[in-house]
C-alpha cells in the first residue's frame, strides 16, 4: 500500500520525471485537463442557437446539452472501479481518440434525442480521461507537489470553460453549428498527441496494486466521513455551478440585456480571473487546511449571486466572476483533498468523486431547469444559493 507522503519512483519515465521544470509540468498538466474536457461546457455558449435549431424549450436543451455529466458518472464510476487494472497511459489515449466520433457526429444530429445520445457519449469519453489523469497524478506525485498538480488539472478545466465557449461561439457564429462541432473533434485528437508524447507507460508496482477489491475500497471510502463529506462537496460545487451558467444564457439574450450570440461568447471572459486563482489553491490549502478553504471560495460565490438577479450587465458580469472563482477554488481543493485522503485505492477513490461531481451536474440541471421554466431566474439562483450552503455544511468534516 502506498503512503502520498512517499514519492513513487516509477519504473519508467513519467510525466513529473520527463518535464524538465515544474512550471512546464504544470503547463502539460493542464493543457492536457483542456483538451480533455473542452467539449463538456463549450457548447452552453451556443444553448439559445440550439434551442432555436431544434425547437424545444430552454430546460429540454439544457438537459440534452448537461446529458454528457450522465455519461462522465457513470464513466467514472466505472472506471474507478477498474482503474487498478486499466494502464493509464493507454485508457487516456483511447478514452482521447473514441472522444473525437460522437463530437463529429453531433454536427449532424437529425433530433434531440440522438443529440442526447451523443452527449452522453461524449461524457463517457471524457470522464474515462478524466479520471486516469486523476488517478496518474495521484500516484505519480508526492504529497508535497499533489496539491499543486491537481490545481494545475483543474485550471486547465477552467481555461476549456473560458476558451471552449469563446471558440464555440465564434465558429458557431462565423461557420454554423457544424463546423462547431468538426473543429472540437480535432482538439480531442489533438489531446491524444500530447498525451502520447508526455506521458510514458508506468510499469505496475506492487505498492500500487489493491489490497482489497474495488467494491471492498469503494465501501471503505464511503464509510470514511471526510472522503464522504468531499464527494457531497463535489456534488454540489458542479450542482450550483451549472445551475449558474446554464440558465444564464438564457437571462442574457433576453430583455433587458439582449446580447448577441458573439457577445454572449465574450461573456465567458468572466473564466479568466478563476485560471489565475485556481493555481493557488493547493498551496492555500497546504497551509490553512482544506475546510477553511472550501469555505473561503463558497463564501465568495455566495455574494455573487444577487448581483446576478440585477437587470444590469457590470453587476451580472461581476457576480459571474465570483461564483466561477469560488466554485473552481473549491473543487480543486476538493480534488486535491481526495486524492491525498485516499491513501490506498485512488483510483477507485477519484472516480467516485467525480462520479458524485457529475452527478450534481445531472440533477442540478434537472431540478434548476424546471424552476427556471416555471418560476424564472430569481428561483434558479435560489436554488444555487441552498447548494452552495450545503457544501458548507459537508465542509465541517473536512478536518486536517
Amino acid at each position: 500500500m502506498t503512503d502520498l507522503s512517499a514519492p513513487i519512483k516509477p519504473v519508467a519515465m513519467t510525466m513529473e520525471a520527463h518535464s524538465p521544470g515544474l512550471g512546464l509540468r504544470s503547463l502539460v498538466i493542464g493543457l492536457t485537463a483542456f483538451l480533455t474536457v473542452v467539449d463538456l461546457f463549450a457548447t452552453q455558449a451556443i444553448l439559445p442557437s440550439l434551442t432555436r435549431h431544434y425547437g424545444v424549450t430552454p430546460a429540454a436543451m439544457s438537459f440534452a446539452v448537461n446529458a454528457s455529466t450522465f455519461g462522465m458518472a457513470t464513466a467514472s464510476l466505472v472506471v474507478g472501479f477498474f482503474s487498478p487494472h486499466i494502464d493509464r497511459r493507454t485508457g487516456i489515449l483511447v478514452s482521447l481518440m473514441l472522444l473525437a466520433i460522437p463530437t463529429s457526429l453531433l454536427a449532424i444530429a437529425p433530433n434531440l434525442a440522438v443529440f442526447t445520445a451523443l452527449r452522453v457519449a461524449q461524457g463517457l469519453c471524457m470522464a474515462s480521461a478524466f479520471a486516469l489523469t486523476l488517478a496518474y497524478l495521484g500516484e505519480q506525485c508526492s504529497a508535497m507537489d499533489a496539491g499543486g498538480a491537481f490545481a494545475a488539472y483543474v485550471t486547465g478545466n477552467v481555461a476549456s470553460n473560458l476558451v471552449g465557449r469563446l471558440i464555440s461561439a465564434a465558429v458557431a457564429d462565423g461557420l454554423g453549428l457544424a463546423w462547431n462541432f468538426y473543429l472540437f473533434a480535432v482538439l480531442n485528437l489533438a489531446g491524444a498527441v500530447l498525451v502520447y508524447f508526455t506521458i510514458r507507460r508506468v510499469q505496475t508496482m506492487h505498492a500500487m496494486m489493491p489490497a482489497a477489491s474495488p467494491l471492498a475500497a469503494i465501501i471503505a471510502h464511503w464509510r470514511n466521513p471526510r472522503l464522504r463529506a468531499a464527494y457531497g462537496i463535489g456534488f454540489c460545487i458542479l450542482f450550483a455551478f451549472i445551475g449558474t451558467f446554464t440558465f444564464v444564457n438564457f437571462v442574457l439574450v433576453r430583455p433587458p440585456l439582449s446580447l448577441g450570440m458573439m457577445d454572449l461568447g465574450l461573456v465567458y471572459l468572466v473564466f479568466l480571473p478563476s485560471v489565475v486563482t485556481t493555481l493557488l489553491a493547493g498551496r492555500v490549502a497546504s497551509r490553512i487546511g482544506a475546510r477553511p478553504t472550501i469555505w473561503g471560495s463558497l463564501a465568495v460565490a455566495g455574494i455573487g449571486l444577487p448581483l446576478m438577479l440585477t437587470a444590469r450587465l457590470p453587476e451580472v458580469l461581476t457576480g459571474l466572476v465570483l461564483v466561477a472563482v469560488g466554485t473552481f477554488f473549491a473543487q480543486a481543493v476538493a480534488t486535491g483533498f481526495v486524492g491525498q485522503t485516499a491513501t490506498e485505492n485512488r483510483g477507485v477513490a477519484s472516480g467516485t468523486y467525480l462520479a458524485c461531481y457529475f452527478c450534481g451536474g445531472l440533477v442540478g440541471t434537472a431540478v434548476l431547469g424546471r424552476l427556471f421554466d416555471a418560476f424564472g431566474w430569481h428561483a434558479c439562483v435560489t436554488g444555487v444559493g441552498i447548494a452552495l450552503a450545503a457544501a458548507g455544511l459537508l465542509a465541517l468534516n473536512l478536518k486536517r
